[in-house]
């Protein structure tokens, strides 16, 4: 036997899965809270031990990790125009495993300034300009910048022709600065690996150290990188295969937390008919989008601002009087209710599906037609999923769901959204056992082992 253990911190709980490579198979899989606020050690040596007893070994040699505690990577994006590099910016971000405070276009003025020393991010990304482009308004930036009351990493991924200016004058300001390549070279070509690729690297060199996170060090040879980015990279690897093993094709992950809902999309997303154009920024093949406002239990008030709480009381047959004093009880006592049962749970069911529904329409893409002398026209934004054949289902709220298959469903078109670009005809499958993170993980190593993992672990419903 050759096991392997893959660790995920979580905001919430530690997650421990263990691995045999030699089969490959899961040995088993424990949980524990999270314990940032103490020594973050405790909940994982909680979770070791309740995994010894389940299977007999207490020594393992390999142990990746990721994590999403002590808030996950919070990040600040600031981009030129709103459609074009602040947009390009975001996506580097969404891609590298942050979680995305706020975006910022065009020049910064003195509230923002404020802004963002009370948002507190772990790293900023400065982004403007074509290569060649708009310079102005990133010296603009930059200096204004160097204004705030706080230093953190920063990246800078804008015009090249001024990136050794730019890094001048941060590092003058006692900026922590890396230079990374335009996310936008030219006008709408999207070139976000290496802002992605130095995101990961300050996580590593830094962010790390900030959270307190470097008390578990002894026990793991290092976090690898934020959980998001874990599960992006067991999506793209599930989705293409790797060598002789193939993989499934074009899919989406939906991971329904407490608080927010992540998608991913590996497709192509490309128009697929003669009469649609694109418009706006290239889409990447692997896309993640986070959506704040949806969520399960501590999403519950935006989710209803968002439907109105007519729509919630509806749906669960129950008075809106009912709803309101749940939510406010949810609010002074949250901790009571982890394990209550009932009403509770058909409103975190209701609110899992509302959030798959909602989160997948703003991650695809969507039509607008355009009436000519020549025909029908139609222009295409965002990503074209309808021919996506796989959507996965993950996190606590999917995985306890009352009715797993209702709630994936509603991640398809619907008839009353023609022009939303949404799977037609997919196929469902729950990650019940929530391994995507951990074969993440043990893909940077075994990706073989991981691949094969997923497909026999991965269950359709």
């Amino acid at each position: 036997m050759q096991p392997i253990l893959c660790i995920d911190f979580g905001s919430t709980f530690t997650k421990v899965t263990a691995i045999d490579i030699d089969v490959p198979r899961i040995i088993g899989r424990t949980q524990s809270f999270t314990t940032i606020h103490d020594d973050i050690n405790i909940g994982l040596q909680k979770a070791l031990d309740q995994l010894e007893e389940l299977t007999g070994i207490s020594d393992w040699p390999v142990r990746l990790a990721c994590s999403s505690a002590a808030g996950g990577l919070k990040m600040i994006a600031i981009g030129l125009v709103p459609q074009l590099t602040m947009e390009a910016a975001k996506r580097a971000a969404l891609s590298a495993g942050a979680k995305l405070l706020k975006t910022y276009s065009f020049e910064l003025n003195d509230r923002e300034i404020r802004e963002i020393e009370t948002l507190k991010p772990d790293i900023l990304l400065l982004t403007g300009g074509i290569d060649g482009g708009n310079q102005k308004v990133i010296f603009h930036n930059a200096h204004k910048l160097c204004e705030l009351n706080m230093r953190c990493p920063i990246i800078y991924a804008g015009n090249k022709t001024i990136a050794n200016d730019i890094e001048t004058i941060l590092k003058k300001n006692h900026w922590d600065a890396t230079i990374a390549d335009n996310v936008m070279p030219t006008l709408n070509q999207l070139n976000i690996d290496s802002a992605r690729a130095c995101i990961r690297k300050v996580f590593l060199d830094h962010i790390v150290v900030a959270k307190g996170l470097t008390q578990v060090q002894r026990c793991i040879d290092n976090i690898l990188m934020p959980t998001p980015s874990a599960v992006l990279l067991a999506a793209e690897l599930l989705s293409k295969g790797y060598l002789s093993e193939p993989g499934v094709g074009e899919l989406i992950i939906v991971d329904v937390g407490g608080a927010t809902t992540d998608v991913h999309s590996v497709a192509d997303g490309a128009p697929r008919q003669s009469n649609v154009v694109m418009r706006g920024l290239q889409e990447p093949f692997v896309k993640r989008t986070v959506e704040g406002d949806l969520g399960a239990r501590y999403s519950l008030q935006a989710l209803v601002d968002g439907v109105g709480i007519d729509v919630v009381a509806s749906v669960i047959n129950t008075s809106q009087e009912v709803v309101m004093q749940m939510l406010k009880d949810l609010v002074a006592h949250p901790e009571s209710f982890m394990e209550e049962p009932g009403l509770l749970k058909t409103l975190d069911d209701v609110a899992a599906e509302i959030a798959v529904r909602e989160s997948v329409t703003r991650h695809a893409g969507y039509l607008e037609v355009h009436y000519t002398p020549f025909g029908t026209i139609y222009q295409q934004t965002g990503k074209d999923l309808s021919y996506v054949s796989h959507v996965i289902g993950t996190g606590g709220p999917l995985i306890h769901h009352s009715n797993i298959r209702s709630a994936l469903k509603a991640s398809q078109a619907d008839p009353k959204n023609p022009l939303s670009l949404k799977p037609n005809h997919a196929r469902f499958y729950l990650d019940h056992q929530y391994i995507l993170a951990a074969m993440g993980l043990l893909s940077l190593k075994y990706p073989s082992a991981a691949l094969k993992l997923m497909k026999e672990t991965i269950i359709e419903v």
